[in-house]
């Protein structure tokens, strides 16, 4: 079987790229980092991650000076035919900002900085990233955001849910809905309509091992391997 050959966005600020290179390289598939003052991907790209980290230090706000970096034509593109595409963290919240994922990353409410092990509750797996987890399953991921709140108005909530669009709570170590930093309804990750692009605050690729604390990422990270 052809390895997945996986395009890594590298900004200045972002600090999670070469984590994502060993969490993907760890399930046996091919890496490449792309500058991105690059203009192409990786030929023969079979997912484009977006790592998290502060693009341009998070000024004016998260992602938004990263969405004209000239490697954003060839992720747009790449998107409108159909590649696949994941936004973890400051992925999410550039994804937001491109317009290819509805919504917005805004401020935790308690305007702290949260870093810490997180229970999330699987609500979709009906998609190229979550297919190898369970419905109502719980996983331990952990998070690191500031800007992690996620917002939508309430038309676009209902869309959200009648698309079934939503893939990821925040929840306790039983499944029950928790406020971590003010998302509404506690939503942790999202798919666009068509279903091949994903965004999600939470890190799997920081729970690839037991030793570390969880290897729940790994099961996240492997649906890939069915598109």
């Amino acid at each position: 079987m052809k390895k997945l050959t996986v395009s890594i966005l590298q900004f200045p600020g972002t600090n999670c790229e070469y984590d994502t290179v060993y969490a993907f390289e760890r399930l046996g598939y091919e890496t490449k980092v792309l500058w991105h003052k690059e203009e192409s991907l990786a030929e023969g790209t079979d997912l484009v991650v977006i790592p998290g980290g502060f693009s341009y230090g998070d000024y004016l706000r998260s992602g938004s000076i990263a969405r004209f970096s000239p490697i954003i034509k060839a992720v747009q593109a790449y998107a409108d035919a159909g590649g696949i595409v994941l936004g973890i963290c400051n992925g999410f919240q550039i994804l937001t900002e491109m317009g290819l994922l509805p919504g917005a990353l805004k401020r935790n409410n308690n305007l702290h900085f949260i870093s810490k092990h997180q229970m999330v509750k699987i609500i979709n797996n009906d998609n190229a990233f979550l297919n190898q987890c369970k419905v109502g399953e719980v996983l331990d991921i952990p998070v690191a955001h500031a800007d992690g709140n996620y917002y939508i108005d309430d038309a676009g909530f209902k869309e959200l849910e009648e698309n079934n669009q939503i893939l990821l709570r925040y929840c306790d170590n039983e499944g029950n809905p928790t406020i971590l930093n003010g998302s509404v309804e506690q939503i942790a990750g999202i798919r666009n309509k068509k279903g091949n692009i994903f965004g999600l605050m939470p890190h799997p690729e920081r729970a690839m091992e037991f030793v570390l604390g969880s290897e729940d990422g790994v099961r996240m990270l492997k649906g890939f391997e069915n598109t």
